[in-house]
């Protein structure tokens, strides 16, 4: 049997809910009528990007059920040949990508990532502990280089060093610290390299 096209598969879904299209309809901030055109009338001929994602979240399905095109099924992000240090510091003269990971769209979307703008690099050293350890990865948003005035954890580098560190917005300028009082502290002028916006450890 092939594949049900997304307003089949919609009334199905919403069936074996017991959901009316005019409830599902007001759920996505919509007026009543809105899904049962899409589905009776064809119109509109594909959901809004928001409107699909809400759906599938509620129905626990794909969004390629709902019409998703083929270029979202998956977020590719590249793995970076970088190890940041959570430490002294990594002397990096280039970032070479090794790969890529790919992420479900919708967590890449929550983030706020966009397409090459994201990397993934491996966390060494403790000086960021506990909540980075040693071998960690993180995505970090290379668009995202401004820091709070309260802190938050970014990529950066510091006479010519690659790191990742606690950077907040003062009045003399950016101050960067580590999570471990036991770290040496961070000299030299910053430079911004992206936000830590997601951790991907591997179980211990």
């Amino acid at each position: 049997m092939g594949q049900r096209n997304p307003q089949e598969r919609l009334r199905e879904l919403a069936g074996q809910r017991g959901d009316s299209l005019a409830a599902l309809s007001r759920m996505l901030g919509r007026n009543a009528a809105y899904l049962q055109q899409f589905v009776m009338r064809g119109s509109p001929k594909r959901l809004d990007d928001d409107d699909r994602r809400r759906l599938a979240d509620y129905f626990g399905v794909e969004e390629s059920a709902f019409g998703a095109p083929a270029t979202i099924m998956g977020f590719k992000v590249p793995r970076l040949d970088v190890a940041v240090s959570a430490g002294a510091g990594a002397l990096v003269d280039s970032e070479v990508a090794i790969g890529t990971t790919t992420i479900d769209p919708r967590l890449a979307r929550s983030l706020g990532l966009r397409a090459g703008q994201a990397g993934i690099v491996r966390v060494r050293g403790s000086s960021m502990e506990p909540g980075l350890i040693d071998g960690d990865l993180i995505i970090v948003d290379l668009a995202s280089l401004r820091p709070s005035a309260k802190g938050e954890v970014f990529v950066i580098r510091a006479d010519g060093m690659t790191m990742v560190k606690r950077v907040a917005a003062a009045p003399s300028g950016l101050v960067a610290v580590s999570d471990n009082a036991a770290a040496p502290p961070v000299t030299g002028e910053i430079e911004m390299v992206g936000k830590v916006v997601w951790q991907m450890r591997v179980p211990r």
